[in-house]
């Protein structure tokens, strides 16, 4: 079975298509800088690898773009899209209407579009995506797998906000937690390699470093706690997102300084986190300047993981233990810098990171513990596409 995997954001498509049950990617590639001239477009074979760049103008020219190279008469993987089984696609927002990968009907689209409100940087590129797929991919089922279904485990009084009971009922509001598919993927890929270690494989923390940041408490598989909530604005701080920060200061910026809703939005997501603390959204800069004596960026990786630390500590205890900690994406799986300052002095926690050990790169799992350290800190490479193709898969099959 040929399935196509679609995670379109607001600017960019990442694609590949994979021969299921095998997981075997048969194609893979991205577009980003959709809407400029200078768009970077890649397609990768095991033959053949093109990179250019074009001026594609929206996500249907991009995603038309893949489609004629999938069947390309020199470099193409297929005949025809009718080869094409199934197309899923990531979508950050599913809200409480969707805990398992979906099959998307004019319904599904409507939910999605009404929950564009509270994730506009994603839901509505997502919902774009599918429009486009479906036009091109015309005899493919197509299927969401939602960003949000598996922190859906969390018991209420984990998701529940203090606030009076009604806005729960009526309207909704309530943790969501994002970042799912990641999460659910390397906490999985974690316990089998803790269950092969014969290793206590019951409480584990996922840490996802990108540009956006989230952490969950896993318990025997099952999400209990996560730190974005209503939106993927709260919880650690991020490349442009503020994370956890007092309502209180949001008020003043709009009563005092005459801030509008919508300019707070922007400055919440688009302008604050690392690139409001330093002027680069970019780790590696923050990185290279905080080597050369940048104040601001040596600041602002200290406050990154000072904050990852105090989840740690809480979810240790929400946990009643910890197993694991797991560091992903692409932050995550890199920057030993961070992974570094965030395992300093938790030795409370039974955390002790080798330092020689967490320098290696590699793309395998690995632990970079040291030896009588009680909890095992492992460094997972996720792996959203192949996630999705398996919810997808497994739909199918049902």
């Amino acid at each position: 079975m040929k399935v196509v995997i679609i995670n379109s954001g607001s600017s960019s498509i990442k694609y590949q298509l994979i021969e299921m049950p095998a997981g075997e990617v048969i194609c893979s590639g991205m577009i980003d800088r959709i809407g400029l001239e200078t768009s970077n477009f890649t397609y990768v074979t095991k033959a053949i690898k093109i990179e250019e760049i074009l001026p594609i103008a929206n996500h249907k020219i991009g995603l038309n773009k893949i489609a004629q190279l999938l069947m390309d008469e020199d470099n193409g993987v297929i005949k025809s899209t009718k080869e094409i089984e199934a197309v899923g696609h990531r979508v950050v927002h599913g809200g409480s209407s969707f805990s398992d990968p979906t099959l998307i009907t004019p319904e599904v689209k409507e939910e999605i579009r009404k929950l564009c409100d509270i994730a506009p940087l994603h839901n509505p590129a997502h919902l774009q995506g599918i429009i486009v797929a479906e036009e091109i991919f015309v005899e493919a089922k197509q299927i969401a797998v939602f960003d949000t279904a598996f922190h859906q485990t969390m018991p209420e009084l984990a998701y529940k906000y203090a606030i009076p009971t009604h806005f729960l009922a009526e309207n909704k509001l309530r943790v969501y937690g994002f970042h799912g598919t990641s999460h659910k993927y390397v906490s999985e890929k974690a316990i089998q390699y803790l269950k092969s270690l014969n290793k206590p494989h019951r409480n584990i923390i996922t840490v996802h470093l990108g540009n956006g940041c989230s952490i969950t408490a896993v318990k025997d598989g099952k999400c209990i706690d996560t730190s974005m909530g209503f939106t993927p604005i709260s919880g650690l701080i991020m490349g442009t997102r503020s994370g956890d920060i007092d309502p209180s200061v949001l008020f003043y910026m709009m009563k005092a300084l005459n801030y509008t809703v919508d300019e707070v939005s922007t400055l919440l997501q688009k302008q604050s986190g690392m690139l409001g603390l330093t002027g680069y959204s970019d780790l590696r800069d923050i990185q290279s300047n905080a080597e050369k004596g940048n104040k601001d960026c040596q600041l602002a990786l200290e406050m990154n993981a000072y904050r990852i630390k105090k989840y740690i500590g809480s979810y240790a205890a929400a946990l009643n233990g910890l197993d694991a900690i797991v560091f992903t994406a692409g932050i995550g799986e890199n920057s030993a810098e961070i992974r570094k300052l965030v395992s300093t002095d938790m030795e409370f926690f039974g955390i002790e990171l080798d330092d020689t050990k967490n320098e290696i790169r590699s793309k395998e799992i690995r632990e970079i513990n040291l030896p009588q350290s009680k909890a095992k800190i492992l460094v997972v490479p996720t792996d959203e596409e192949i996630e999705i193709a398996n919810q997808v898969y497994g739909l199918l099959l049902n």
